[in-house]
């Protein structure tokens, strides 16, 4: 049996040729086009001596070169490894050397930094998108334009099901980040359900903010748009007036974002802009605080924002708000079709339903990765007893729902007693002059750790650090309030919008 995940491409350019796949910068390319391009590039690969399983290293923004780039790899039967374009010389040099690339593209904004990560690797050959109007590259590489002269691959490399597709890197926020292996298949399946869940038409149009080297942009925006048909308008980098600009201009009607994205586009000016259009968000990432949801639908009214949950391990969606209808505020929902998670203690034992059962969310099915590459001790530490370990923390409801409570590597334990940052995140979203806020625990000789809050407030607004401790005082037990406050002007935040908390623990 083979199967390629490249068929998503295919069968929507066979049904409609002419239909704009891609909207960016007042361009639109066809699913024709973007089939026949990715087509050239395919070919142009493999005229470079690459042979299938080969490991295509990707370091671009959402741009439809990005688009010709990942179909081209899949056609060809070669391996994507996208890389986060923040990344310095010495963490490139890593991802190449662990992923054994054999190919890098980069994009000319960071095409030095990266070229600096490919010295001394052998047998590499860079190459750099350019926009129009600048050739400037670093000496030693080639240009992307070199890739679209062959003859159109027209036929897919007829790769097994379990083949890899594509190695996405976890952050590495517990030591060097691992290679998650994920199949054609398992691609396959997680858009098409995901898809399904989100109830995608073939006139639906997407938003594509989410860095596209990340799974959420990845798996659940560009896979899922293209699996069903469906156009979607590329965003670079994430700017509220841009994403509202998007939605109003092409009249989107799904946005993909993460938590600080629904701040951003509630702090921003919606006044004489027509946003009827939009009718349903979809959050993940992290935690979406209830007061978020509550005033995004007030402002944005008919549209709806589901909650679901993924890793980079699970080819992006596990779990998920289903409907509007059956959704649980603060709930990431319920597994998806062919998908089980438990909630287990540390001996890996089921736990009872209830919030005073926490424990940890593992999972099994279809979206689960092959394993981490070359990696075979971390993957058997994640995949114990035939289930993969997440980290995350969490309870089971009786109906079936489940509800985060943190990471475990995130849990600040105080004088013996378990501080969930984010019910404390919580109580103080509900504070009117507070925009943003993060918990975590700083070292204390006496509590092993304290609980200190970082606060992003609204603008104009004003209160106090001794206003906000009270305020939570009031709220939450003795032993989880804040004994310190941090007011900051915005907090540090990854390149999908991720606020990273180790950036705030002292040390």
């Amino acid at each position: 049996m083979s199967f390629n995940l490249a068929t998503i491409l295919r069968e929507p350019r066979k049904a409609h040729p002419d239909k704009p796949l891609c909207h960016v910068a007042g361009l639109s390319f066809t699913y024709a086009q973007v089939d026949e391009t990715s087509g050239r590039v395919a070919r142009s690969l493999l005229d470079l001596g690459l042979h299938r399983g080969d490991k295509v290293a990707v370091q671009l923004p959402n741009l439809p070169h990005f688009l010709f780039t990942y179909f081209a790899i899949l056609k060809a039967g070669l391996v994507m490894v996208p890389l986060n374009p923040l990344l310095r010389a010495p963490e490139v040099a890593y991802h190449l050397q662990d992923s054994e690339s054999r190919v890098l593209i980069t994009f000319e904004s960071f095409a030095e930094e990266a070229f600096k990560g490919t010295l001394g690797i052998e047998n590499l050959v860079t190459y750099v998108v350019n926009l129009p109007g600048n050739d400037q590259r670093p000496e030693g590489t080639r240009h992307f334009d070199e890739l679209y002269f062959a003859e159109e691959l027209t036929d897919l490399e007829p790769t097994g099901p379990d083949d890899t597709a594509v190695i996405i890197y976890t952050s590495g926020t517990t030591g060097k980040p691992k290679g998650a292996e994920l199949t054609h298949f398992q691609l396959y399946m997680n858009c098409t359900v995901a898809g399904d869940l989100f109830g995608i038409r073939e006139d639906d149009i997407g938003v594509a903010v989410l860095p596209m080297f990340h799974v959420f942009g990845l798996s659940s925006v560009l896979n899922v748009v293209v699996r069903y048909g469906g156009s979607f308008v590329c965003i670079p980098r994430f700017g509220a007036a841009q994403v509202l600009d998007a939605i109003e201009t092409y009249r989107c009607t799904i946005f993909l974002g993460v938590p600080t994205m629904y701040v951003d586009l509630l702090r921003a000016d919606l006044s004489g802009r027509d946003l009827s259009s939009l009718r349903v968000g979809v959050s993940g990432g992290a935690a979406l605080p209830g007061e978020v949801i509550k005033e995004f639908e007030a402002r944005f009214p008919g549209v709806v924002i589901l909650e679901g949950y993924g890793l980079s391990e699970s080819a992006s969606t596990t779990t998920f708000n289903f409907s509007a209808k059956e959704r649980k505020v603060l709930s990431i929902g319920k597994p998806i079709w062919g998908v089980e998670v438990r909630i287990v203690d540390d001996d890996d034992t089921p736990l009872a339903v209830g919030a005073d059962h926490v424990g940890e969310i593992v999972v099994r099915g279809h979206n689960v990765m092959k394993g981490y590459y070359k990696n075979p001790a971390a993957t058997a530490e994640a995949m114990r007893n035939g289930w993969f370990h997440t980290g995350d923390l969490a309870y089971q409801d009786e109906d079936g729902y489940l509800f985060i409570v943190d990471r475990k590597k995130d849990l600040v334990i105080r004088g013996g007693y378990n501080v969930y940052p984010r019910e404390v995140e919580e109580v103080l979203y509900t504070h009117p002059s507070v925009e943003e806020a993060a918990v975590v625990g700083r070292p204390d000789e006496k509590l092993g750790e304290e609980v200190v809050a970082f606060v992003v407030l609204h603008a104009g607004a004003a209160t106090s650090p001794e206003e906000l401790i009270a305020f939570c005082k009031e709220r939450v037990a003795a032993y989880k309030y804040p004994r310190e406050i941090h007011f900051l002007d915005e907090l540090p935040k990854g390149p999908t919008g991720k606020v990273l908390k180790r950036e705030l623990r002292p040390g």
